[in-house]
């Protein structure tokens, strides 16, 4: 649970999900004509959002996979 409390992808998923809910429901109730404008924004900034979490991911993978390298590199010399 701690790991997931730390990570950044899941905090960005959170934030992304609380920004796309205000703004769904804001512009629901406050002027209903608006709401094909709020589906195109939330639509224009999801693929921002996935692509930011994908980077995120890739560096993860990159920084465990340097450590094992480094593991691995320790162990051969001794």
């Amino acid at each position: 649970m701690n790991g997931l409390l730390v990570s950044r992808k899941f905090w960005i998923t959170v934030v992304d999900l609380v920004v796309s809910t205000a703004t769904y429901f804001i512009g629901k109730y406050v002027n209903p004509a608006s709401g094909a404008d709020i589906l195109w924004l939330i639509a224009a900034w999801q693929p921002v959002v996935l692509v930011l979490i994908n980077s995120i991911a890739k560096e993860d993978v990159a920084d465990k996979m340097a450590a094992a390298d480094k593991a691995v590199a320790n162990i051969e010399c001794k």
